[in-house]
């Protein structure tokens, strides 16, 4: 059963917002969510038996994180999955993307299980259920086992086989209730804003390190999938990549390379592998690094997907810069153009014309947004309530963009709102909110946003279009 979402929501003082865009192009059975993730959520990093994570350390290093922020309690989920399973009732949604944290499970990386770890997750998936709630599990969120960074973390092909290894732990507890399964979220940051850039943990600036971590991600991908299906028949498995339409900010022949070696950086080294093409031989040769390739790799990264999930936030323009760092191409800040509180430049088409690209370039037999939002500095006002017209309105954008890709055929099975929860956002600490409900991080309260209050009608509104098709 599906919860109906709140019809008693508080009556409230609105800032104009665009209306409702024609979404009827939205399947009846199109899957409405939210997601999250452990470390920027959970908190409680010392408790039941977690060891630490690469976060945890990265967060400790004076001047990584602004304010010196830590995920240490974030949004104390930990210990109130209950309020933000209700939370998600008052929405409406019937789907949550969650993640599972590596170092509470496996302490060590590898090794003895820890018990309370598994019990939490089972626990927080039983409620799920119990609200009529479908838990989405990505098993790796960016928090890898301190003890296997120690041990050369994604640069090691180890690391690839103790993450199926893990995965099959995870599964074996959970797949008779879980059948919706990612392995992976964002390889891309984790290798190369984690291993090249050094913005993101385990905050490396090493080209080399960066391409085996790339690699070995993906193997790991592939490795766990065969892991999940194994434990879990009729298991449906994917994962979650990062992308961003590439333009070039001239048609000089140097910013059109430039664009081509961007697209290839952030678009096709992910999705070449994934759909048996291999790694793009142009990159490889940009990097200059050899591949840890073995026997039997190249199949097992290209795995079939059951879906794809997209996280989409922005499009890139860049130009040419033959003496910066790979790819050799500096992003452009275009004038004029809407953008959130992140500097991220707003063009809901870009969604449009990636969702596309999945389909008619690579093949994509489902696809997920599974993530998608925006950050503003919102504020409660004098009445206790969170008023964000901006979010309000990048959100209807964007899903106009999905009904637009449905429309042309693009295989959309659902979307999820990024984020339930305002959180730790990485590197910016608790500074930039996304959530769609906001967390007063020092007594914890919860307030919906207006935001949050427009997408409940708007997953209203559309099952109820649905019921009256059928």
């Amino acid at each position: 059963m599906t919860p109906s979402a709140d019809r008693d929501l508080p009556d409230r003082e609105r800032t104009p917002v665009p209306p409702t865009p024609d979404l009827s192009a939205l399947p009846p059975d199109f899957l409405w969510g939210t997601a999250t993730s452990a470390y920027q959520i959970e908190g409680a990093v010392a408790e039941d038996g977690r060891a630490p994570s690469i976060w945890d350390t990265f967060a400790q290093r004076p001047g990584t994180v602004d304010g010196g922020d830590t995920g240490d309690v974030a949004c104390d989920h930990y210990h109130r999955w209950r309020e933000d399973i209700a939370l998600m009732r008052r929405l409406g949604t019937d789907a949550y993307r969650l993640s599972v944290a590596w170092p509470r499970v496996l302490p060590g990386g590898d090794g003895p299980v820890n018990a309370k770890g598994l019990d939490f997750y089972e626990q927080l998936v039983d409620g799920l259920l119990e609200a009529g709630i479908t838990p989405s599990v990505t098993l790796y969120h960016w928090d890898l086992p301190q003890a296997l960074q120690d041990r050369g973390g994604w640069p090691e092909r180890d690391t690839a086989e103790a993450f199926a290894a893990y995965a099959a732990v995870v599964a074996d507890r959970l797949g008779d209730r879980v059948s919706h399964w990612a392995t992976l979220n964002e390889p891309l940051c984790s290798a190369w804003i984690g291993h090249l850039e050094g913005r993101m943990a385990p905050g490396l600036k090493d080209l080399t390190a960066a391409v085996r971590s790339s690699y070995h991600l993906l193997l790991g991908h592939g490795l766990a999938t065969a892991a999940i299906r194994a434990a879990v028949p009729g298991a449906e498995v994917g994962i979650v990549t990062n992308h961003s339409p590439v333009h070039p900010a001239s048609d000089n022949p140097a910013d059109l390379g430039a664009a081509r070696r961007m697209d290839g950086h952030t678009n096709r080294w992910w999705l070449d592998p994934l759909y048996g093409r291999g790694f793009p031989a142009d990159m490889r040769d940009l990097y200059g690094v050899e591949l840890p390739e073995r026997p039997g790799d190249s199949a097992a990264i290209a795995a079939p997907l059951d879906w794809h999930g997209l996280n989409y936030y922005f499009p890139e323009t860049v130009q040419d810069d033959p003496l910066g760092p790979v790819p050799h191409a500096r992003s452009v800040r275009r004038p004029d153009v809407p953008r959130t509180g992140m500097d991220w430049e707003v063009d809901a088409s870009g969604l449009e014309t990636l969702l596309l690209r999945l389909t008619e370039d690579y093949g994509a037999r489902r696809l997920y947004v599974t993530e998608n939002g925006s950050s503003f500095p919102d504020t409660l006002g004098p009445d206790g309530t969170v008023d964000d017209p901006a979010r309000e309105d990048y959100l209807l954008r964007h899903l106009a963009a999905c009904a637009a890709a449905i429309r042309k055929g693009a295989p959309l099975a659902g979307y999820f709102a990024w984020s339930l929860l305002d959180n730790f956002e990485w590197a910016y600490g608790y500074d930039k909110r996304f959530g769609l409900v906001h967390v007063d991080y020092a007594s914890q309260r919860r307030t919906i946003k207006s935001s949050g209050h427009r997408y409940a009608e708007i997953i209203r509104a559309h099952r109820e279009q649905a019921a009256r098709a059928a």
